[in-house]
């Protein structure tokens, strides 16, 4: 008797921020990454320099938990789900721990784009979702087997979705996406006329 099984498994997690942990007032969060965006004159100058599309506080600031509490509120919560995540994943972390190793606010006003890219050097990554306008980009995953298909046919569009070669997934303001790090991701053009923001980070082992 015959049978498939699937393996090699990728996993994505997805969940509400207030599943875990302190619940996060969306509006004040909003408020907060705008606030800092605006006061954030080296990473204003990083975005221009590097023709980043909007805001990143990623090569600017270390110490978003400091400055608005609010951070220190989605950091706890971040961190439950974080172990929750890495329990399902049923890794075997030894003596050491998975922490967060860094947090960043990203603004990415009509027509910004984030170009395929993955996390180096942390274990678990994600985003949560603070302002989602009416049509703007979902985020979307790369089969990371994609370089090595070589002559296979494309899957059909009604193809399951653990078989297609991208997925995408749409979250809501207040979710949080988790994925591990070498997990190939981007968001598409937004398309809406407000800016998409959203908080990401980075788990690493030590």
């Amino acid at each position: 008797m015959s049978y498939i099984k699937s393996l090699f498994a990728t996993r994505l997690y997805h969940a509400a921020l207030s599943d875990l942990g302190q619940a996060v007032d969306p509006s004040e969060l909003e408020n907060s990454c705008l606030a800092i965006a605006e006061d954030d004159e080296a990473g204003q100058a990083w975005c221009e320099e590097n023709n980043f599309p909007g805001y990143t506080s990623y090569a600017s600031l270390t110490d978003l938990d400091w400055r608005f509490p609010i951070f220190k509120d989605v950091i706890q919560s971040l961190d439950k789900h974080i172990a929750a995540f890495a329990q399902d994943l049923e890794f075997d972390l030894g003596d050491k721990k998975i922490t967060l190793d860094s947090l960043w606010i990203n603004i990415l006003p009509f027509g910004g784009i984030h170009t395929a890219h993955i996390h180096p050097h942390s274990v678990i990554s994600g985003t949560t979702y603070v302002a989602m306008p009416q049509g703007t980009s979902a985020i979307k995953f790369e089969d990371p087997r994609l370089p090595m298909m070589m002559a296979a046919p494309t899957h059909t569009k009604e193809a399951r979705e653990e078989l297609r070669s991208f997925v995408y997934a749409k979250p809501k303001v207040g979710d949080v996406l988790l994925w591990e790090s070498w997990l190939r991701h981007e968001v598409p053009m937004n398309m809406a006329d407000e800016d998409r923001i959203s908080v990401s980070f980075n788990y690493s082992w030590s």
